[in-house]
């Protein structure tokens, strides 16, 4: 039996992708400033969580990306399902469908510098890319399936996944090879995928096959959203949120002896551990703001998460430094070591204006 929605708006999805963007809006150049100018051990180990790791391994950078498509997923139940609910056109979905997803490549063309019209050594996948891959078929998977369903398709996806990788060497190289030079996702993005590669050398990080595993983080968010819009108690849905984050997480780092969490390929044991850890961030963010009732706090974050599309594209086409140096030039350079540190932090008080005048204007990119 289907579960009665709340329509109580639930600030705290705003919030959180919001606390998601800040990082890749330069929060992430700010602290390593930061932490570098402290330059204690700790800090310095603190810098390092803000780069992906050289190959295998988990850092907190690595969950900003895998954060964002369960993100994604988590408003699926409010964009999708209930206005199926509602009586509202199939067809007209599937076309709203297809056009947020056109929509979202064609951004990710123009961030990666399609207009240089250098079509040879242009980049063609990427992460807006991923994101309209990724928001396509698992739109697809929710219009036609129940919960029940989808995550079928989610095991489905994670396991052939996990087979290809396991069974399917790339020419030369033995299967399950899951070394840069020999594992078959990049062999076939070197094979199939145009264009430059980012951000290894034998393949891409948002390369052709690692899109499917990432299917899955968003069809986790959509079965986060379900309970999170749903008519559940709050306690229900702290218990259900948490004790999945804690079992995948478990999961995942078992699974990692015989699968090696890693972001450029995407595997199962990555998919499930960053799953993992946003079920229990949507929980935290749930409790404190939409349970505990603490809102104001992240106002500056609910600013930056009606608008992440925006921000994103719109710092990887303008240079905010250029604003921010008209008010700070005469003096940042007589701040010594701390110039960097204030620079950056500049930087991101003129994203943030510029967003909150977006916000104030009611103006938002719903792509």
């Amino acid at each position: 039996m289907e579960e009665k929605r709340s329509h109580k708006r639930v600030v705290s999805i705003d919030a959180l992708r919001g606390f998601d963007m800040f990082w890749i809006s330069s929060g992430d150049s700010f602290f390593i400033a930061l932490f570098t100018l402290l330059g204690t051990p700790f800090a310095l180990r603190l810098a390092t969580q803000l780069d992906h790791p050289a190959w295998t391994g988990f850092r907190f950078y690595d969950i900003i990306f895998a954060l964002f498509l369960f993100i994604m997923g988590v408003v699926m139940p409010l964009s999708i399902t209930r206005r199926l609910e509602k009586g509202e056109s199939r067809s007209q979905l599937y076309k709203h469908i297809i056009r947020r997803t056109i929509l979202l490549f064609l951004l990710g063309l123009v961030y990666n510098g399609i207009f240089d019209l250098n079509f040879a050594q242009a980049r063609y996948s990427g992460v807006l890319q991923r994101f309209a891959f990724t928001y396509f078929f698992a739109s697809i998977i929710v219009m036609n399936f129940k919960i029940k369903g989808q995550m079928i398709w989610a095991a489905c996806i994670t396991i052939g996944y996990w087979l290809v990788l396991l069974l399917v060497p790339a020419p030369g190289f033995h299967a399950y090879d899951l070394t840069p030079q020999g594992n078959i996702c990049g062999y076939i993005d070197r094979m199939y995928l145009p264009g430059s590669f980012c951000c290894y050398t034998y393949g891409d990080n948002e390369g052709i096959l690692t899109m499917f595993p990432a299917i899955v983080n968003v069809l986790f968010g959509v079965l986060a959203g379900q309970w999170l819009l749903s008519s559940l108690s709050n306690k229900e849905k702290i218990i259900k949120l948490t004790a999945t984050g804690g079992i995948f997480i478990g999961v995942a780092l078992l699974w990692s002896f015989i699968l090696p969490i890693n972001k450029y390929l995407w595997t199962g044991s990555f998919m499930l551990l960053t799953s993992g850890i946003s079920f229990l961030l949507l929980f935290l963010f749930f409790w404190i703001i939409d349970v505990k009732g603490y809102q104001k706090w992240a106002f500056p974050f609910v600013v930056i998460g009606l608008n992440p599309i925006t921000i994103y594209v719109a710092q990887g086409i303008f240079d905010f430094g250029i604003i921010a140096n008209i008010f700070i030039h005469g003096f940042s350079n007589q701040l010594g070591s701390f110039e960097t540190v204030f620079t950056q932090l500049c930087i991101i008080i003129v994203k943030w204006l510029f967003l909150y005048f977006l916000y104030r204007q009611k103006i938002f990119l719903k792509v």
